[in-house]
């Protein structure tokens, strides 16, 4: 980080959404409830995977994983945005802003790929099931949530640290109500057109990549399915596909939106609206969708509830 930085600004001011306080209490209370119906569903799929034998297989692993990386993810965000809410003054220091970018990107940047990896998940077990526990081994898997989190994190270390190159020397005042891209570099006294380009290359590549991962897995994936006769079979193998397929159509959508556009196509206002979508509410969505749309994950819930009762 630059002493131009540290000496002319010390810390930054989020603007938040409103200065009205009952509608802050009102906010309040909305993100509260989103955070823990966050916490309470995606820790609770963790451990309903944990602890049911039936669940032990490579999707539920990757499933496992996503629910932390959302976990993490909001948890970045919401409970700064909700003491934010209750107080006077909205402010974070420089470091605190750069660990919040840091962290908020890195998990984001996770949950990325290891979309795409499910994805890979999806098409060995539909295309190629006589070998599917051979391919998808233990070791394999590891190796593939292990590189997942590392690229993740290593690549938000070069965000974290271009964005924070830059010098802050003017307003103090970011029209967000975290750490951002988009309000950062609107409110910089540095050139930002190398960061913005920098950022449009690199955000360009990684969810374009991604993307195409889950994009050529399944054409070979539908391709599969319609080579099978059986309409049963048919059925079973797109509920398998169901779930994934919507947060991936959810999650990637808002992030081409907020993401693949020059900073002056932006609008920071309406951006924040987009934000708390992808950020506060989409980490809710997930395990809600998983669940609700798996009948494995409801039968493990109904076989752990019955043990409870019984015991």
């Amino acid at each position: 980080m630059s002493s131009t930085n540290r000496n002319q600004v010390t810390e930054f001011v989020f603007s938040g959404f409103t200065d009205h306080p009952k509608l802050q209490v009102i906010l309040f209370l909305m993100f509260l409830v989103i955070y823990i119906v966050t916490l309470g569903s995606n820790l609770g799929i963790i451990w309903l995977i944990r602890m049911d034998s039936q669940l032990q297989s490579p999707m539920y692993f990757f499933l496992s994983h996503l629910a932390f990386v959302d976990a993490g993810y909001s948890s970045t965000v919401t409970p700064k945005a909700m003491v934010d809410f209750l107080a006077e003054k909205k402010t974070i220091s420089i470091a605190g802003c750069a660990v919040q970018f840091y962290m908020f990107d890195g998990f984001v940047m996770t949950e990325l790929f290891l979309l795409s990896v499910m994805a890979y998940d999806r098409y060995v077990a539909i295309c190629d099931p006589l070998l599917y526990s051979v391919v998808m081994s233990k070791k394999l898997c590891t190796v593939l949530v292990g590189t997942v989190y590392i690229y993740g994190f290593v690549s938000s270390v070069v965000q974290t640290v271009l964005t924070f190159q830059l010098s802050f020397c003017g307003s103090n005042v970011i029209n967000h109500f975290y750490c951002n891209d988009p309000p950062l570099l609107a409110l910089s006294c540095s050139d930002t057109q190398p960061k913005e380009i920098q950022l449009l290359v690199l955000s360009g590549i990684n969810l374009t990549s991604s993307l195409l991962i889950i994009i050529v897995s399944y054409i070979y994936i539908v391709s599969t399915i319609f080579g099978k006769h059986s309409v049963n079979g048919r059925h079973k193998a797109f509920s398998t596909c169901a779930s994934h397929l919507t947060a991936v159509v959810i999650f990637y959508s808002t992030l081409f939106f907020m993401y693949l556009q020059p900073s002056s196509a932006h609008s920071l206002n309406f951006d924040k609206i987009v934000s708390v979508f992808y950020a506060v509410v989409i980490p809710m969505l997930n395990p809600l969708i998983y669940s609700l749309r798996n009948k494995e994950v409801k039968g493990a819930l109904r076989r752990l509830m019955r043990r409870k009762l019984f015991s």
